[in-house]
């Protein structure tokens, strides 16, 4: 007995996926099967500061009858984590930067899913970690590891992540408790027993590398096949079809016809061009509004996910509160352009673009909150008549000619200007600070550049920090340094 060693289990999970009730289930398990065990758990300071992390330490081993029970630690110590259970993949790399997964001891098991993080959502360009490199670190980080869209599993099994979690933690073997034991936890527990089985299953097998086909949802948007019959390169077909789904959900079928139709100047260009002139005006022609806005928020889908999210059963009542707070910028988009500019002058001139907006809350699970966003959605008819339509493809119609015209100078410029478009992005004051930094980078370097027909060999460069010192602080301090220190275009081209 004196070489026997506790197990000891951390896992960090998000609010709503029911890291407390995995952790009693093993704590269950382990009584059950006689094993001395401890859990204590420390909850995170909000959704995406900080995991709530539950530990276990138990002895995978009944004691005799009379012996001292062992003494467990509170609290996790790095280099000495058996197995490592981790809801979403940021979390898991969390865990690993403090030191919790060792190659030479930790099991460690992992969702490849994400919630993003505060700075991936609030950067002006696409701030998201790579999925690819951070499962490789993890996958290098552990002794052993299982890595697999456990939110992906659950859903597919009906349950909660939780219960997949729980049948991966049972394959690994090294904590002495067998399926069949927390099979016997969840029983005893009586609260959704048939999905929780299933989903401990579910974890059990794909743990075991027996992981379950994952099906096409079967709620794509059908649209027509006008982007398998077009003669776009194959490297952009990928792009295209995300695209048109894109914008026939956005709008209608008509509107993604539109798009490739602006696509067809560059069909025969760079690929790489393509590429990112395809990727950037699908988002584009997607812009954020009100409208936008609604329709995600009453998506059948949404409300389900909630439900699971929560925990809830069939009967459950679940009560979900939108809030809003439109202002100047917002309902003017809406409104027909001479409105919308009287609107916007009466803002400007008592400085209430940034400082007035209605403060809304909507209950979309009442029938009168859901009815003011269903109708909102529904006025995708009236886009192509508001302001901000208008606004927003004179702009697209520039922003391609810039790109057109850089392409016959130099290929690696256009596409810079063509990421230029992903300052562009949001609504309200998000919008207004990327759209400044962009049109102040066009104004001041790309035009007088395109103007003179000339693009030096280092434009491409200083436009591309350009781009990162908007995207890195959207207020334009640094944009305003990058500027100031590179000479004026008209001057490079002359040389």
């Amino acid at each position: 007995m004196s070489d026997l060693k506790p197990v000891k289990i951390l896992i960090c999970a998000m609010g709503g996926e029911g890291g407390g009730v995995l952790m009693n289930w093993i704590v269950s398990a382990a009584w059950r099967k006689g094993y001395p065990v401890q859990a204590t758990s420390v909850p995170g300071v909000a959704q995406r500061t900080g995991a709530t992390t539950y530990y276990i330490e138990l002895l995978p081993e009944a004691l005799p009858q009379g012996a001292a029970q062992p003494v467990f630690a509170l609290i996790p110590t790095a280099g000495e984590v058996d197995v490592l259970v981790a809801t979403e993949a940021a979390e898991a790399a969390r865990a690993a930067g403090n030191g919790f997964i060792s190659p030479a001891r930790t099991h460690l098991i992992a969702s490849t899913s994400r919630v993003y993080l505060m700075p991936e959502k609030m950067a002006m360009t696409d701030g998201r970690v790579d999925d690819d490199k951070l499962a490789v670190i993890l996958a290098k980080s552990a002794h052993k590891s299982v890595l697999f869209d456990a939110h992906v599993a659950a859903q597919e099994a009906g349950a909660i992540v939780n219960a997949v979690m729980l049948g991966a933690v049972a394959a690994t073997g090294v904590i002495g408790i067998e399926l069949d034991d927390f099979i016997a936890a969840i029983t005893q527990e009586g609260k959704a027993v048939e999905s929780n089985i299933a989903g401990l299953k579910s974890g059990y097998a794909i743990a075991n590398g027996e992981k379950p086909a994952v099906e096409e949802p079967d709620n794509v948007i059908a649209i027509s096949e006008v982007s398998t019959k077009s003669d776009f390169p194959e490297n952009v077909q990928a792009v295209l079809d995300h695209a048109l789904k894109r914008l026939a959900d956005y709008q209608n079928e008509v509107y993604a016809a539109t798009y490739l139709g602006h696509l067809e100047n560059f069909k025969d260009c760079d690929p790489e061009l393509l590429k990112v002139v395809a990727r950037q005006l699908a988002l584009r022609m997607s812009y954020e509004d009100i409208i936008r806005v609604a329709q995600a928020k009453i998506r059948a889908e949404r409300i389900q996910r909630i439900r699971q999210e929560t925990g809830a059963k069939p009967g459950d009542l679940v009560i979900v509160t939108e809030f809003f707070k439109p202002g100047v910028a917002e309902i003017s988009d809406l409104l027909p352009s001479g409105m919308a500019k009287s609107l916007i002058a009466w803002g400007e001139k008592n400085n209430k673009i940034e400082n007035f907006g209605f403060a809304m809350e909507v209950k979309t699970t009442t029938v009168t909150g859901f009815l003011k966003l269903w109708f909102l959605a529904k006025l995708k008819w009236w886009r192509p008549k508001s302001y901000r339509w208008q606004i927003e493809q004179a702009n697209i119609e520039d922003w391609l000619d810039l790109v057109d015209s850089a392409s016959t100078l130099n290929v690696n410029f256009a596409i810079e200007v063509a990421e230029l478009a992903r300052l562009i992005k949001g609504y309200g004051s998000t919008y207004r600070r990327g759209m400044r930094n962009y049109s102040r980078i066009v104004e001041e370097f790309v035009r007088p550049l395109l103007t003179a027909g000339a693009i030096p060999s280092e434009a491409t460069g200083q436009l591309k920090h350009m781009r990162d010192a908007a995207t890195s602080d959207p207020d334009g301090v640094t944009l305003d340094k990058e500027l100031s220190e590179i000479r004026t275009p008209g001057t490079i081209a002359a040389e």
